[in-house]
């Protein structure tokens, strides 16, 4: 019958679109498994050998703390704050910038409550206090501004490098930026990174000849070291300016020694164009990469440095053109590159934003802002900070912690360390630029901590 015929045949074409319909279900439920597969924990750089998680101590670094400080009611501000001010700016970071700000305290907390390793002892030792003043084992504050971490593993220590800012803070000239001498470059040694030996400055600046890259008078940041082993040297990159900012130049330096001394070698424009804020990455091959913000802060390049590290080739990526980004922070999980940026707005703090790529030399994409926790106005401005490095944890695959500074214009010998839990895990919650659809790479989060300290001190 006519009618039963097409009710058969109404049949079995339904019954094969359930099983496409199943078929492309469970496609896509393998894929996501494979996915969730690739985010979990692969062997660790350092030991070479697959690690377990100590999830249990690690989630409270992933729990949500929040925190509220309170914004006082509009008043005329000091003139060197109103200097600072970006023309758009939020109400806590006016207040930041303020000197005078009854606020002080929260944002640059005294001496009383500073980090001393000499003087903590049993459950009070290894905490970070972001923002809080931290002291070296001699009990003076570490100066180390601006700067990276670079793990030796002849010596199998951890080496900090950073800018040396302790002198005054002044301007050049009426509408200079605040500034300090250069002194050098300071370096900090530790088997744990959170008790810290001076090593002393192991780049100084010059006092005499005014024509060198080096004089006082000049501007030296960011400094990062990494090692060649072909030539077994520590090879240190560094921005290198004039006081008004007009020179744009990167530094080299090379040195047979971790802690130095360091021998400069020359400053130059990295493929012809100007340099400013700037880091070097290493990658697992060996081959190393300069990243620095060009053409007046408004993309960045990223190029690599020849074999023995103490100059670039001729190869140039422009990637993030027209995204006025700086302050970058380079880093590699499971095959994919993260870089961490902040925006332009001078010493005042901005929102931070992390990009994703699988070449280094791009395309990159950006995901958003990964600074989770606080409040909204410290997210908004990157806990009040900026970044400047990223280290991995050791034998904790995923689980980085990001290093920034919280400058203070005021007093910039003063200027703070906010170092947070960062982790890599959980599908990107922004699309890709360039193209349709959201990427495949895992969300990197930064979780705010007034007091935090990672699980292998938890655990002992």
């Amino acid at each position: 019958m006519p009618g039963d015929s097409s009710s058969l045949i109404a049949g079995v074409m339904s019954g094969s679109r359930c099983s496409v319909s199943v078929a492309v279900w469970s496609l896509v439920g393998c894929l996501l498994m494979l996915h969730l597969c690739s985010l979990l924990p692969h062997k660790d750089a350092h030991i070479g050998e697959l690690q377990i998680h100590p999830y249990k101590h690690f989630l409270e670094l992933e729990k949500v703390e929040e925190e509220n400080i309170p914004i006082l009611p509009p008043r005329k501000r000091s003139p060197h704050a109103s200097k600072r001010r970006a023309k758009r700016t939020i109400p806590l970071v006016d207040e930041f910038l303020d000197e005078s700000s009854q606020l002080r305290h929260v944002f640059f907390p005294d001496k009383k409550t500073a980090i001393d390793p000499k003087k903590a002892m049993g459950d009070d030792s290894f905490y970070y206090y972001p923002g809080r003043m931290w002291l070296d084992t001699e009990g003076n504050p570490i100066q180390a501004h601006g700067g990276g971490i670079f793990y030796d593993e002849r010596s199998r220590m951890y080496y900090w490098y950073g800018e040396y800012k302790d002198g005054p803070t002044y301007r050049a000239h009426k509408k200079g930026a605040a500034r300090v001498d250069i002194i050098g470059v300071g370096c900090y040694s530790s088997k744990d990174l959170w008790t810290w030996k001076n090593e002393g400055i192991v780049l100084p600046a010059e006092e005499r000849n005014e024509n060198h890259d080096l004089h006082k008078s000049n501007v030296l940041e960011r400094p990062k070291v990494i090692y060649n082993e072909k030539t077994q040297k520590y090879v240190m990159w560094m921005h290198i300016d004039d006081a008004n900012y007009t020179k744009a130049h990167v530094g080299v330096a090379v040195s047979d020694s971790p802690t130095g001394p360091f021998d400069y070698l020359y400053s130059k424009r990295p493929h012809g164009f100007d340099s400013r804020d700037m880091t070097v990455f290493k990658d697992d091959d060996s081959v190393a990469y300069l990243i620095y913000s060009s053409e007046n802060n408004n993309e960045l390049h990223i190029g690599p440095l020849n074999e023995d590290y103490l100059d670039v080739t001729h190869v140039m990526k422009r990637v993030l053109v027209g995204q006025r980004r700086e302050a970058p922070a380079v880093f590699k999980h499971q095959g994919t590159y993260y870089m961490i940026t902040s925006g332009c707005s001078g010493w005042a703090p901005n929102e931070a934003m992390i990009h994703a790529s699988e070449s280094i030399l791009g395309p990159w994409g950006s995901m958003g802002n990964p600074c989770i926790g606080g409040n909204k106005m410290l997210r908004q401005t990157t806990f009040l900070a900026q970044s400047t490095f990223v280290l991995p944890l050791p034998r904790l695959s995923g689980y980085f912690i990001f290093m920034a500074d919280r400058w203070n214009p005021a007093d910039l010998r003063d200027s703070r360390y906010v170092w947070l839990p960062m982790t890599v895990a959980g599908p990107a919650d922004r699309p890709l630029e360039y193209h349709f659809g959201f990427p495949l790479w895992s969300r990197a989060s930064i979780y705010w901590h007034k007091r935090w300290r990672h699980p292998y001190r938890w655990s002992g």
